[in-house]
């Protein structure tokens, strides 16, 4: 093999020797010490996100008894044994210690830093390398590792000095990664308080918060003399673009892609900027959209034309829980869509200024932005950190 094809691509200064070729077998030592009683431990969970109280993941205990469970410390690798070439492998670096079912695999690391391993059984081509080693299960979908296969499967690895620079740079970006995860995560918790207490609650005509300089009593309307559905036929060009239920990212309001560049041609409800679109089916997967461009919505969407009032506030409306509680008395079993004559009929709260309808819409625009500003940044540096894996591993 020529020696090039034994190093990385990206390496950091001073490591020059080339990767050493070694088998499954040969870094990982399978342990199987089981429990002899209930609940010795703390119950542990392996998922493709990592490691978690089993409690995190599941609302109880799925099995009949945790006797002959394994025991697992930290750092120990832990493997599953269906289908783990989905990426459902970690090393337990969170835990000192706990137990799990004894459908994983559990290993001790030979002369190995457990920080560089996390790091390889999160590559893509980790993936692949387990696959490498699968055999179909009781469906094609299903997939079961075949133990000795992976035992004589090699690895190469650097000298145990340059595992833990590895080690420690791709901790650094994770312990990164997960700062914006958790900033994502608060801003979308403090965007659903707000909600909740800047629109009123059943029974009031004020919300909890409101700006400085409003005063007046908000009024009840009901839905329909808020908005006028539109229902105008149109084909989508090139010049007409077409929104569909997954170009958008539920929950969120925003495009997931570049729609410009659709090339079929789909009839749907012509659209103009800041109409609000409202995605009638399934309605609980909060598909919504407020456009600052011309389209044509294609599916079961609700196409709303505010009427007096201001578009960002309509928007954020249908945000809320009354307006979720409302749309979701849906029609339908297998595929329930929003009926518009109950929402149509149902009654919301509106303040008389629009003046006060454009500051709250501003408001949550803003808070809007800032989520997704976070969003754009946690995905940019999990794209770094997948094309690192992938330059940093040999």
């Amino acid at each position: 093999m020529d020696r090039k094809e034994n190093v990385p691509a990206i390496r950091f200064m001073g490591y020059t020797d080339a990767w050493e070729f070694s088998k499954f077998e040969e870094i990982f030592a399978e342990r199987r010490e089981k429990t002899t009683s209930e609940y010795e431990d703390t119950l542990l969970s392996c998922a493709i996100d990592g490691m978690f109280l089993n409690s995190e993941l599941f609302g109880h205990f799925r099995g009949s008894s945790t006797v002959g469970y394994l025991k697992v410390k930290k750092n120990d690798l832990i493997l599953s044994a269906q289908n783990l070439h989905l990426g459902n492998a970690n090393v337990n670096l969170r835990f000192e210690h706990g137990i799990i079912s004894p459908a994983y695999k559990v290993y001790d690391l030979i002369d190995c830093n457990p920080h560089f391993i996390q790091a390889w059984v999160k590559k893509d081509a980790t993936k692949n390398f387990f696959l490498a080693a699968t055999t179909e299960g009781a469906s094609q979908c299903r997939k079961n590792i075949v133990w000795s296969t992976l035992d004589n499967q090699v690895i190469q690895v650097p000298s145990f000095e340059e595992q833990v620079t590895i080690g420690e740079f791709f901790t650094k970006l994770d312990n990164l990664i997960s700062l914006h995860q958790l900033k994502h995560s608060k801003l979308k918790t403090l965007k659903k308080a707000m909600l909740d207490k800047m629109f009123p609650k059943e029974g009031c005509n004020v919300p909890e918060i409101r700006f400085e300089g409003f005063t007046d009593a908000w009024e009840q309307r009901e839905f329909a003399e808020m908005v006028v559905r539109n229902s105008t036929m149109a084909v989508c060009n090139k010049g007409l673009p077409s929104v569909e239920y997954e170009d958008i990212v539920s929950g969120q309001g925003v495009l997931n892609k570049d729609i410009s560049e659709k090339e079929s041609v789909k009839r749907g409800i012509r659209f103009a900027p800041y109409d609000v679109l409202f995605g009638k089916l399934r309605p609980y997967l909060q598909n919504w959209l407020l456009p600052d461009f011309s389209g044509v919505a294609v599916g079961d969407f609700w196409v709303m034309m505010p009427l007096e009032i201001d578009s960002r506030y309509l928007y954020y409306l249908i945000q809320t829980n009354p307006f979720q509680v409302a749309a979701n008395q849906s029609t339908g079993t297998k595929m329930p869509r929003a009926d518009w004559s109950l929402v149509s009929k149902t009654l919301f709260y509106l303040p008389k200024s629009q003046a006060e309808q454009a500051r709250i819409g501003q408001t949550f625009q803003d808070l809007d932005n800032l989520v997704t500003l976070h969003q754009r940044k946690l995905e940019k540096l999990e794209n770094i950190k997948k094309a690192l894996l992938e330059k940093m591993f040999v």
